[in-house]
């Protein structure tokens, strides 16, 4: 649904938001939905609320966005600050005034685990009293099946059986997803 995303509620132009990367404009309605989920209004919250995720390279996003004539109109500083998931992470938290750590996190498949891995790693440490951590994989455009070759990960048959004895590889797909993490005791 990124042609529903609410660009006002997170300070886009219309332009600039016709320009995100949709993994971007996905990874914003995430950590806004997590945080609303939680109760947790960043602008009242008085601890310092950090943020861990990454995303999906999106190399023919921003192919489109040069071909499309983006690189004009915004820059090329600007076309990567809006196209790039290195970027993704501390735009996010500057949006939506998260004042605690950022870290943008790549690694591969993993990404999403590691994330949580070093977010809770910042709350035990007391980098931050409250922690966001997630990922999003929205690949451009949008592709549906595989090719099978031996010896790689992907599925021969097209299903993933995580922690089945019949498993024999991993299938793709778009999603994203960001809990809330905090110590119990706060």
């Amino acid at each position: 649904d990124g042609d529903k995303f609410d660009m006002a509620l997170f300070g886009y132009t219309p332009a600039e938001a016709a320009a995100l990367d949709p993994q971007i404009r996905m990874f914003h309605e995430c950590v806004w939905e997590a945080l609303e989920d939680a109760g947790c209004d960043p602008d009242t919250y008085p601890g310092l609320i950090g943020l861990y995720g990454g995303a999906t390279v999106s190399f023919n996003w921003k192919a489109q966005m040069l071909i499309g004539g983006k690189q004009e109109d915004f820059g090329s500083m600007e076309l990567d600050f809006l196209t790039e998931k290195d970027f993704m992470i501390s735009r996010v938290a500057y949006k939506l005034n998260l004042r605690g750590p950022a870290v943008s996190i790549q690694t591969a498949c993993s990404t999403s685990l590691v994330a949580i891995h070093m977010a809770c790693r910042a709350l035990l440490t007391g980098e931050c009293q409250v922690a966001l951590a997630g990922g999003v994989s929205n690949p451009y455009p949008h592709v549906h099946g595989h090719m099978y070759q031996e010896g790689l990960i992907l599925s021969p048959d097209g299903h993933c059986r995580a922690f089945d004895a019949d498993a024999r590889g991993v299938v793709s797909g778009s999603g994203g997803g960001v809990v809330v993490l905090k110590p119990l005791r706060a």
